[in-house]
């Protein structure tokens, strides 16, 4: 198995919309035997002091999300605008941002669990993975440990994909890495598939639109630039990703999140944890 704790993102993660504020938090890759299934692991741990809260702010992925912790297994749903969680206390999760081709084996229709979090019967998973995260050993190996238990029992649960899984697949990695998609009409010829077939793909395997697939990709674009580049004006992060004009991507950015651009580039300032 790859040395995960060497593989660490050091880059804010994408999709976090205030890094400054995240509590010790990776990503890992997958091991090879779920590579389909699963597009990387993620753990946060967290230990604050009393009466002190960490809300972490997210534009999540058009994916849904499989969650370990300490209480409980979550399925989390594909999300139609920003969302948050207040950490308190000390805790600790063990998430599997999921693939396509593993929604379906997991819930029947992911459209249905749009901006919910489920809990889930999967005791075994639960156990392993809780089992592994409260071992002896350093951060990293407890990490590699509870990767090693949750992938097992991925690999046990879940056949390997078919040709529509995979072409699933295929279709959210294209509209989420490139940056040339920016309508419906670019990813069908980018996949040479109908926009009928496209539609129906996204809804049995992500639970969204196409084009709120498409939409969320750029936002999440448009939230990194504002963040990291505070020297450059809004109007020419607009126009560099395609967007039609400044108000174009503040009207979006206002609906999605409930921010405006020069607000939240403002609030995005490095920053500790707050009360």
């Amino acid at each position: 198995m790859e040395r995960l704790e060497d593989s660490r993102q050091k880059t804010a993660p994408r999709g976090i919309l205030y890094p400054a504020r995240l509590p010790t938090f990776d990503r890992f890759p997958p091991p090879e035997a779920v590579a389909q299934l699963v597009r990387w692991f993620w753990i946060p741990e967290w230990q604050l002091q009393p009466g002190r809260t960490s809300r972490q702010h997210l534009i999540a992925f058009p994916a849904s999300n499989l969650v370990v912790e300490p209480d409980l297994v979550g399925f989390s749903g594909p999300t139609t605008r920003s969302s948050y969680r207040d950490l308190t206390g000390t805790g600790w999760g063990v998430g599997a941002l999921l693939r396509p081709a593993a929604v379906p084996h997991l819930v029947a229709d992911p459209a249905a669990l749009r901006d919910t979090y489920q809990k889930m019967d999967f005791p075994v998973l639960h156990e392993v993975v809780c089992r592994a995260m409260s071992g002896p050993g350093d951060a990293p190996a407890r990490h590699r440990d509870a990767i090693e238990a949750f992938s097992t029992w991925l690999a046990a649960e879940i056949p390997a994909p078919d040709q529509e899984a995979l072409l699933a697949n295929r279709m959210a990695d294209v509209i989420d890495t490139d940056p040339s998609i920016r309508t419906v009409k670019d990813a069908t010829e980018r996949l040479n598939l109908s926009a009928r077939s496209l539609q129906r793909l996204a809804s049995r395997y992500v639970g969204l639109s196409p084009l709120t697939m498409i939409r969320r990709r750029r936002l999440q674009e448009a939230a990194a630039r504002v963040r990291a580049e505070p020297g450059t004006s809004l109007a020419d992060v607009a126009a560099d990703l395609g967007y039609s004009d400044h108000a174009h991507l503040a009207n979006e950015f206002r609906s999605v999140l409930g921010l405006t651009l020069s607000g939240y580039r403002q609030e995005a300032e490095p920053e500790a944890v707050r009360d």
